[in-house]
């Protein structure tokens, strides 16, 4: 699904887009690529593969675009892409995001995704680019004390990612303060699942998944013997926890919608929006979900609730809705369903 025009059809607008290879930043160059607009992608492949930029250019029908393999904390790179690109804004994803690795390794998480958000601003700045779009998180709200999640809850991150996530906002927070002409959106997502309905690019996790979704969807393939499902007595419905799982397509569409809502002058320079459903679904209420649409059985066993976890989290989207023009479309069985189309055909992966 994409939006149809979004940006001013009398120039080609290129936007450098971190960790473009990876799972949301994949399919927003597909969004990208579908209204018109030029990616240049940076990116590592340290959690993502080469073969997904290959995918979405053969789904999209374009040529390669251009690709610079590195790290955004190497300044050098860094000048050379925004003095060989005309690049008019960024969409920022490039970042380690596995909660338990930062507990585990703080100080890598800090140095790749504050220092390299860092060295990527410094970049803008010598640049003279001005217009970001960050993909921050939930986890920047911590446990709430209620729910909805309202974009001006307090904010209180328990873990080192959800604190380098914090510590982000804060300074673009701060450079927006010391420079109004920024153009800056945190959007702050709720739980990405499910893949491009086409089954050509989807979620490829490292190892054992740390989401939900890849989880049920490795158990379905047969790579994993059974689901752990953390924590059953939970203060909710039927005692697993309640998060609000948002498709990555609805996700990817978010961020065209927040570079087309800096073209509207009744927009303020600075937003910080939820993408999210509004609607919480419990970790059981997907399992059955994803056994409907795949027709396959999901075994699981309860264990003991993991530190950190809260009960229920689910976003209010209503201040998307009304800056961006922004709603999600897609719910429960379309994430399920594309989830499964594209691991039954992929079950490697992109190592296929």
């Amino acid at each position: 699904m994409s939006v149809n025009h979004p940006f001013n059809e009398t120039r080609t607008t290129s936007v450098l887009v971190t960790g473009g290879a990876g799972y949301i930043g994949s399919h927003t160059l597909v969004e990208l690529l579908s209204n018109g607009v030029r990616p240049i992608v940076i990116d590592n492949f340290e959690n993502s593969s080469p073969e997904s930029l290959r995918r979405v250019a053969s789904l999209c029908g374009s040529e390669p675009f251009t690709l610079y393999e590195g790290d955004i904390r190497d300044s050098g790179l860094l000048d050379r892409i925004f003095s060989e690109q005309k690049i008019e804004s960024v969409i920022h994803f490039a970042g380690l995001k596995a909660v338990g690795e930062s507990v585990r390794e703080p100080l890598r998480y800090y140095d790749n995704n504050v220092g390299g958000t860092v060295k990527l601003l410094e970049a803008m700045q010598a640049h003279d680019v001005q217009t970001i779009v960050f993909s921050s998180s939930a986890t920047v709200y911590g446990d709430p004390h209620t729910t909805p999640i309202k974009e001006d809850f307090p904010r209180s991150a328990v873990n080192p990612y959800g604190r380098t996530k914090l510590m982000i906002e804060e300074i673009l927070t701060d450079l927006h303060a010391t420079d109004p002409k920024w153009k800056i959106a945190l959007l702050r997502y709720f739980n990405p699942v499910g893949a491009h309905p086409s089954g050509v690019i989807g979620e490829d996790p490292n190892g054992i998944p740390n989401n939900l979704l890849p989880f049920i969807s490795k158990v379905a393939v047969g790579q994993l013997e059974e689901l752990s499902i953390f924590g059953d007595d939970y203060p909710t419905p039927d005692g697993t926890g309640v998060r609000d799982y948002i498709h990555v397509v609805d996700l990817a569409r978010g961020h065209v919608h927040a570079l087309r809502a800096f073209q509207k002058e009744t927009v303020p320079n600075f937003l910080t929006v939820n993408l999210g459903t509004g609607r919480g679904y419990s970790v059981l209420e997907m399992v059955h979900a994803f056994e409907r649409v795949s027709g396959k059985t999901i075994p699981y066993e309860f264990a003991a609730r993991r530190a950190g976890d809260v009960a229920t989290c689910f976003a209010d989207p209503a201040l998307a809705n009304r800056l961006l023009g922004w709603s999600a479309q897609l719910g429960i069985e379309e994430m399920c369903r594309d989830a499964w189309n594209w691991q039954s055909k992929n079950p490697e992966g992109f190592k296929r």
